[in-house]
């Protein structure tokens, strides 16, 4: 009989926000399967556990995952920890988890912190809908070219950014998204804990008077909602036509960011031209 795989969300920063739940699961597991042996280490140490530990991530996540299922398909039960936060958001650990459902190994969820939760609860920003994309690229063209994919989305923006990214990334939300409302916060939970609100702007200036180190989790207001009469919809089809796209493809687009009929706007925009 197979072991259980336990989820486990670990501190974010301040390491009172373990949940005794959790604390007892890392107690009663055979072993602890870690992002970072050293920084789980550390962890268990001071809440005085002393349990074996696997790495389950790096170059060869595939590998390593494979190790954690052999532990499991032995009986024995792992948790599965990440260095901050819950596994498996913009954190290593789905691919232990899709093998583990793959192979009907039992899981069981621990749940407690998440920067992307912590930070929309503090920002002041509409969290009745909202649409979280991880860390954006390295990249800059890339970053830019998924920026300007989110130009209309309505729902509250949530992402994860770098220190030395930071700067550059809120430049190019000022130029493609426009000066939105934002919140950007500053290693929550910890010591230097800081939430900045304001327009892009002013949290780009304000940014000139600090000093640009730790995470950030960036929040982002939507669109507005904007809602275009079939007229203005079909105008912004031809336009999007006469810079190079197909016109399936340019309905499609307007289609998506109105939410309008893909198929009524296709053939208003054939009577359009007819």
């Amino acid at each position: 009989m197979s072991g259980i795989l336990y989820i486990v969300s670990t501190p974010i920063g301040n390491l009172e926000d373990i949940t005794l739940r959790a604390l007892r699961i890392l107690k009663e597991v055979d072993l602890i399967a870690a992002e970072d042996t050293r920084h789980t280490r550390k962890l268990l140490s001071h809440f005085e556990i002393s349990k074996p530990l696997i790495s389950y991530w790096g170059a060869k996540e595939k590998t390593k995952a494979e190790e954690v299922l052999r532990h499991l398909r032995a009986g024995k039960s792992v948790a599965l920890v990440t260095d901050a936060g819950t596994p498996g958001i913009s954190d290593p650990g789905e691919v232990v988890i899709k093998r583990a459902i793959e192979e009907g190994i039992s899981i069981v969820p621990v749940p407690g912190p998440s920067a992307l939760v912590t930070a929309l609860s503090v920002s002041g920003i509409s969290t009745r809908e909202f649409l979280f994309i991880g860390f954006l690229s390295a990249n800059p063209n890339a970053r830019k070219k998924k920026l300007k994919s989110l130009e209309y989305e309505t729902r509250t923006i949530v992402f994860y950014e770098s220190p030395h990214r930071i700067l550059d990334t809120l430049d190019d939300i000022l130029e493609i998204l426009g000066d939105r409302q934002i919140a950007l916060c500053h290693e929550l939970t910890k010591l230097n804990e800081e939430v900045l609100r304001g327009r892009v702007s002013e949290v780009l200036e304000a940014l000139q008077e600090r000093v640009i180190a730790g995470e950030y989790v960036v929040v982002v207001s939507g669109a507005e909602d904007r809602r275009l009469t079939p007229e203005e919809a079909v105008s912004e089809v031809l336009m999007l036509m006469k810079k190079g796209l197909r016109r399936k493809e340019a309905v499609k687009k307007v289609s998506s960011q109105y939410k309008i009929s893909q198929k009524e706007l296709y053939d208003l925009s054939l009577k359009k031209e007819g």
